[in-house]
């Protein structure tokens, strides 16, 4: 089992929530962190702008990015969402335990 946290951001609260609870029901997703608004900037089609985004951080396995993937295109409404996963080259094996039973597919959902 390869752990991932993956970071994408989205423009409200209500898409954020939205987002992270489809990733669950799905089993896409362990555990999303929706996190408080922060300020992006960045250049987008050759201009500086400045957005408040919402932050989700998105724990699953590599073998789920697929489906993070397909969820995220299909919810996001960012023409091209932020979308990085890092590897979890650490971390208490109770909680990878617990992540990589949480994104099992099961027969009986």
């Amino acid at each position: 089992m390869e752990p991932l946290l993956i970071l994408t951001n989205l423009p409200d609260i209500a898409s954020a929530e939205k987002l992270a609870l489809a990733l669950i029901e799905r089993r896409a997703a362990a555990c999303v962190n929706v996190l408080a608004a922060c300020r992006s900037i960045y250049r987008w089609q050759g201009a500086v702008e400045a957005a408040d985004e919402i932050p989700l951080l998105i724990k699953t396995t590599a073998a789920n990015y697929p489906l993070v993937e397909e969820i995220v295109r299909a919810q996001h409404p960012y023409d091209v969402p932020e979308l990085i996963a890092l590897p979890i080259t650490h971390g208490l094996p109770a909680y990878l335990g617990w992540l990589a039973t949480e994104t099992e597919k099961h027969d009986q959902e």
